[in-house]
C-alpha cells in the first residue's frame, strides 16, 4: 500500500531509540524527510542519519526546542507536514509512595508537556499544510499500574490532549490521533533500569525470559508475545498518511490483546 509519504516533511521527538528509532526509519522507507530529535544521540540513530534524517540533539524540556525542531523543519525542507509526539519518561516504582514532586515534575515536563510544547510550536505550519499530529499514548493510561503511577497519568493527559486538540483543529484541516502501545521492545523494558529487569527480579528470571514468557502471561496478552518497535511504527505511519483521511481524535490500542473491555 502506498502511503502517499513521498516528499512529507515529519519531526518526530524521542528519536533515539525504540518507537521513535523505528518511526524514524519507517518514514525514510517510506521517501520522507525527517528532522529527528533526541536530547542524544546512540550508533542506530547515527545510522539514520547517515541514511538522511536530519538529526537535532536537544531537551525537549527546554522551553527552545520545540521551535527550534519546527524551524529546522522549515529552513531545510520548506513545510512541516507530520508531528509525532513520542518523547517519554518513566521509571520502575514500588508504588505511589516512591515517587517525589521532583519525579512527578520530570515526568509530566518529558512525557506531557513536552508533547504540548512541541504542538504548539508546530501548528502553525501543520495548519498551513493540512498536517498530521500522532502522539504516542500508552494503554495505561486506560489500565493504572502502581509501577508506573507516574507515567500512567502523564499518558492519560496525553489521551486527553489528543482528543482536545482534534476537536479544535480537525475542522481547520489537522487531524490529531494517537497510538497506546502495550508492552513493546525497546529500551523502556529492556535497558538496565527497565520494566524487564524489574519484573525479573521479582519472578527469578532473566530479564530475556520475562519478556518472552513472564510478561505475556502475567499480563494476558492474547497473542502471547509483545510488541515490537516497527510494528508500532507502522501503526504510526498510518494515522499520518493520507490513507487515514478521515480519522481524527482517535487512539488505537497495539497491545497484542492484553486490554479486554470494549
Amino acid at each position: 500500500m502506498d502511503l502517499e509519504l513521498q516528499g512529507k516533511v515529519a519531526v518526530v521527538t524521542g528519536a533515539s531509540k525504540g518507537i521513535g528509532l523505528a518511526t524514524v526509519a519507517a518514514l525514510l522507507d517510506e521517501g520522507a524527510y525527517v528532522v529527528a530529535s533526541s536530547r542524544t544521540s546512540t550508533p542506530e540513530l547515527d545510522a539514520l542519519a547517515a541514511r538522511g534524517a536530519t538529526v537535532v540533539l536537544a531537551d525537549i524540556t527546554d522551553a527552545d526546542t520545540p521551535r527550534r525542531l519546527v524551524d529546522v523543519a522549515l529552513s531545510t525542507y520548506g513545510r512541516l507536514d507530520v508531528l509525532v509526539n513520542n518523547a517519554g519518561a518513566g521509571s520502575a516504582r514500588s508504588g505511589f509512595l516512591d515517587v517525589d514532586d521532583a519525579e512527578w515534575r520530570r515526568v509530566f515536563d518529558v512525557t506531557f508537556f513536552g508533547a504540548v510544547r512541541t504542538s504548539r510550536a508546530a501548528l502553525p505550519a501543520l495548519l498551513h499544510n493540512g498536517g498530521t499530529i500522532v502522539n504516542i499514548s500508552s494503554i495505561n493510561a486506560r489500565l493504572p499500574f502502581p509501577m508506573v503511577v507516574d507515567y500512567s497519568a502523564a499518558k492519560a493527559a496525553v489521551a486527553n490532549l489528543t482528543k482536545t486538540l482534534s476537536e479544535e483543529f480537525a475542522p481547520r484541516g489537522v487531524r490529531v490521533n494517537a497510538v497506546a502501545p502495550g508492552p513493546v521492545r525497546t529500551p523502556f523494558w529492556t535497558g538496565p533500569d527497565g520494566f524487564a529487569h524489574a519484573v525479573a527480579a521479582s519472578a527469578g528470571v532473566t530479564a530475556e525470559q520475562a519478556l518472552d514468557t513472564v510478561v505475556p502471561q502475567s499480563m494476558a496478552i492474547s497473542t502471547g508475545r509483545i510488541s515490537e518497535a516497527r510494528e508500532v511504527a507502522d501503526l504510526v505511519l498510518f494515522l499520518a498518511s493520507a490513507r487515514s483521511a478521515n480519522t481524527s481524535g482517535a487512539e488505537f490500542t497495539i497491545d497484542g490483546g492484553q486490554v479486554k473491555t470494549l
